[in-house]
């Protein structure tokens, strides 16, 4: 579909010694993900359970537990979602120019880029799964019904005319669904992770469900059954490029799909705030999105630089501080400076998310600080659309669901 990609231009992952520690530990938690799956999740299960008494183990063995016959099951599951690890990183060493034959990359993931390869491939089933509809809709509806309620005067194909950034683009969902409608939309993403996982699902599929997704698989617990912990999903619920170009015929925009929708990479605050993007920006769409902040007045800050005057800040989303019981970036900086576990992120500089101090606000004092810094609140609800989970298994025994907080603000004019 060629989605245009643009790499913070300062900055070249491969040139910079740290910056290609943070790259190639994405690259190779994903290269590892078939392995460590089948040797944490089933070979250490099997090694337990053979442990057990004789008649424990007889008793087990048959149906309806039949305990090694799923543990094959599960290990059938892993490779198929390793058959994906294996395809976003296929696509991911052109991406940054390295060699099929280089294996100077080997070796550099670390547990916490292994816990970040696990989750961004439960993520394809709340962004590109038919499964996924129910929570995208809970998130993605509101922000859609906002743009159409405060931007009555344009048609969809007339829609080219505004445009959109999304922070915390992950998988770039989001970023697809609005550039379907008719918007020019740049979403930005800083984790290597997602960046790799969106260009191949954007990029690189040939067909709809060209991959069989197990979520919950190497998950054991709060399961009802296990048809339920075994539930596959396929991937991509829709072909990117096919859907789009249906879309460009059905909005009849002016401006073609290719060059209504691009990703950046790198930290949203330093990128954000240059001068080349002052007043350049119609509405600034976050989901799930401000709680990542360690400092969110940085946030407000970047998002008032880079939208025009009266521009629109559509949120949706809880508070779940993320630094608020882990060490920020600028933290993990001065305990291990150079050291490649310091961040999973592109641009783990000292500017924007890296930058020192942290704090936490409830709602109604984020909603102050933005009246305090320029914004006028338009609109202001709890759930919309209800209660949502985020990569949520529905048929778990387990529920963790959101009351999200939604609001539209205006910017004010510049002074």
């Amino acid at each position: 579909m060629g989605v245009e990609e643009q790499q913070s231009e300062e900055i070249d992952p491969l040139s910079d010694p740290e910056e290609r520690c943070v790259l190639y530990g994405a690259l190779d938690s994903f290269r590892q993900y078939r392995h460590a799956a089948h040797y944490n999740v089933t070979h250490l299960r099997r090694r337990a359970f053979y442990s057990l008494p004789s008649a424990h183990m007889e008793l087990l063995s048959e149906p309806p537990f039949a305990l090694p016959a799923t543990f094959d099951a599960v290990d059938e599951a892993i490779d198929s979602n390793a058959d994906l690890a294996d395809a976003i990183l296929a696509s991911g060493l052109p991406s940054f120019g390295i060699d099929a034959n280089d294996t100077s990359w080997y070796g550099h993931a670390t547990p916490n880029d292994m816990e970040k390869a696990r989750s961004t491939l439960r993520q394809f089933f709340r962004d590109w799964s038919a499964e996924g509809l129910r929570e995208r809709n809970s998130s993605f509806l509101p922000i859609i019904s906002a743009l159409e309620h405060h931007l009555p005067n344009l048609p969809p194909e007339r829609r080219y005319q505004c445009r959109i950034l999304v922070p915390g683009a992950g998988l770039g969902r989001l970023v697809f669904d609005l550039c379907a409608i008719g918007y020019v939309v740049e979403g930005n993403e800083i984790s290597y992770h997602q960046l790799l996982a969106s260009n191949y699902i954007l990029n690189c599929t040939n067909a709809a469900g060209q991959h069989k997704l197990f979520p919950w698989a190497i998950s054991f617990s709060n399961h009802l059954s296990r048809a339920d912990q075994l539930q596959s999903i396929a991937v991509p619920d829709v072909h990117p490029g096919n859907e789009l170009e249906a879309d460009q015929h059905c909005v009849n925009s002016g401006v073609h799909y290719s060059d209504r929708m691009s990703m950046t990479a790198g930290d949203f605050c330093e990128l954000y705030r240059r001068p080349n993007y002052m007043n350049t920006f119609d509405v600034v769409v976050t989901c799930f999105f401000v709680d990542t902040a360690p400092n969110v007045i940085n946030y407000i800050e970047t998002i008032r630089h880079c939208l025009k005057s009266n521009g629109l800040w559509i949120n949706i989303g809880p508070l779940l501080w993320h630094f608020e019981s882990a060490p920020t970036p600028a933290e993990k900086k001065s305990q291990a400076h150079c050291s490649h576990d310091i961040s999973t992120s592109c641009h783990s500089s000292s500017a924007g998310i890296g930058e020192p101090g942290s704090f936490e606000l409830t709602n109604d004092e984020l909603i102050s600080l933005l009246e305090r810094l320029d914004f006028e609140i338009l609109e202001q609800k709890q759930a919309p659309s209800g209660m949502t989970g985020y990569v949520q298994n529905p048929a778990s025994m387990l529920q963790n669901v959101y009351n999200p907080s939604f609001w539209v603000a205006r910017k004010g004019r510049q002074r």
